[in-house]
C-alpha cells in the first residue's frame, strides 16, 4: 500500500490556490478540468516532494472544485492536513505578515494550527526537535478553532 493524495473540497479554486501555494508554498503537479462532470482537480505537492509527485504522482494534495455552487461545511470533520517545516516561528511570522489567523500558536516551539479558506485545520509541525519557548508565541493565546 502506498499513500497517494489528500482530497479537499473547495469552494473559491482561486482562494485556495492563494493560500496553498503563495502562503504554504505548495506547487501545482497538474490539473484536471472535466466539462461533462463539471469539476476541476488541482494536484499540489510540497517543494521537498516535487521528485517524487511527478514520478509518482503521489503525496499530493488534491483540490477538488465544484463548478456548481455547493456549500460545505464541517471541513474540521475528517482532521487536518499536517506539514513540515524548517523552522516553525519563522514560517507562522511569515504567515502572520500575510494575515493569516494562527489558530493555534507554537507556543511549545513544535505545533501550529491555521485554517485555509474552506476551514479546513492544517497543522504545522517543526522539522526534528523542537525549538525552544520563546516570545511571542509563548504568550499568544490560542483563537477559534482547529
Amino acid at each position: 500500500m502506498r499513500y497517494l493524495h489528500t482530497m479537499v473540497r473547495v469552494k473559491d479554486l482561486t482562494a485556495s490556490l492563494h493560500f496553498y501555494c503563495d502562503f504554504l508554498g505548495l506547487q501545482e503537479t497538474h490539473r484536471i478540468e472535466d466539462e461533462a462532470g463539471r469539476y476541476t482537480l488541482v494536484y499540489l505537492n510540497a517543494p521537498v516532494d516535487a521528485e517524487q509527485a511527478k514520478n509518482n504522482h503521489s503525496p499530493l494534495l488534491e483540490l477538488t472544485y465544484n463548478w456548481d455552487t455547493e456549500d460545505y461545511t464541517g471541513g474540521r470533520n475528517f482532521g487536518h492536513l499536517a506539514f513540515e517545516v524548517d523552522n516553525i516561528y519563522r514560517f507562522c511570522q511569515n504567515l502572520l505578515d500575510k494575515g493569516i489567523i494562527i489558530n493555534r500558536p507554537p507556543r511549545d516551539g513544535y505545533m501550529a494550527f491555521i485554517r485555509s479558506p474552506d476551514e479546513i485545520s492544517i497543522e504545522l509541525l517543526q522539522k526534528g526537535n523542537q525549538l525552544p519557548p520563546a516570545e511571542p508565541w509563548v504568550s499568544m493565546q490560542s483563537t477559534g478553532v482547529w
